[in-house]
């Protein structure tokens, strides 16, 4: 595993881990390119991080120069962690801050890449992605919202999909089902996440 580092890297991170506190917003992005670099998705969660898509679109081809032709999963880049896979012709990637914890990133990112390989009958290339935008947004919003994980069970994201594209109103009922099973799903997540970073600690 190899770092990518820079002076602006060092001081950025250090600023970052002085101010360290337990945070539900793990995810700072998400974004899906083509094999050329080329933006097909992407979303930013931290409104200060990259405020202009000039500087997203500089920070999206940076991270691809540095990444495209590695063998690893995990990159750092700009102080940020990153967590990638790619897939034929499109390449897949998850944005943490410096110390986020790699495994909540790569969970992330594993679910992401399943619940579109079902969604896409496993043929996750460029052609089918794009003319399954809809899905692929629905998807993603089923995983992360506003940067807080909601789910990491693809299982769980395409029966919400689904639901979601049948267009059902919900009823009283059920939408108080779904706020008690957002708020169990956060819980747990939470547990989850204190776990591993009690093992990270450890190890």
């Amino acid at each position: 595993m190899t770092a990518q580092t820079c002076p602006r890297q060092h001081q950025r991170t250090t600023m970052e881990i002085a101010s360290l506190e337990p945070s539900l917003y793990t995810v700072k992005a998400v974004f899906i390119l083509d094999n050329d670099g080329h933006r097909l998705l992407s979303k930013y969660y931290d409104t200060e991080l990259y405020p202009s898509m000039k500087e997203q679109k500089n920070f999206e081809n940076n991270v691809f120069n540095k990444t495209h032709k590695a063998d690893n999963e995990i990159a750092f880049v700009e102080g940020m962690t990153i967590v990638y896979k790619c897939s034929i012709d499109l390449f897949f990637y998850v944005v943490g801050s410096a110390q986020e914890n790699e495994l909540m990133l790569m969970a992330v990112l594993n679910c992401l890449f399943e619940s579109l390989s079902q969604i896409l009958r496993k043929n996750v290339e460029r052609r089918c992605l794009l003319d399954n935008m809809d899905g692929v947004f629905l998807v993603v919003d089923e995983i992360i919202d506003g940067g807080v994980i909601l789910e990491s069970d693809p299982q769980q994201v395409i029966q919400k999909v689904n639901y979601r594209a049948d267009e059902n109103p919900l009823s009283e009922q059920s939408v108080a089902q779904h706020i008690t099973d957002k708020l169990a799903m956060t819980s747990n997540i939470m547990q989850s996440a204190k776990e591993q970073i009690k093992w990270s600690i450890l190890k």
